[in-house]
């Protein structure tokens, strides 16, 4: 799995025209922190990543990435 496909907050906050520290003042958590999850550098835990689903008001899957093959 390559780096980019761990999760897709940057995505989401891009499709939403939100910013890093837009999601950090709402979750109350340091901007450096909020760019990590998005370069992939570092993972929320579970409990943070529905935190981050709830504040962008998305299901928590949106936020990632399928590992599953789409063929059937």
């Amino acid at each position: 799995m390559s780096k980019n496909t761990i999760n897709r907050i940057k995505i989401v906050l891009a499709e939403q025209e939100k910013t890093n520290k837009w999601l950090a003042e709402h979750l109350s958590k340091n901007e450096t922190t909020i760019s990590h999850w998005c370069t992939n550098e570092k993972q929320p835990s579970l409990e943070t990543l529905v935190g981050v689903a709830k504040v962008l008001n998305v299901d928590v899957r949106e936020l990632l990435h399928s590992t599953k093959s789409l063929s059937v």
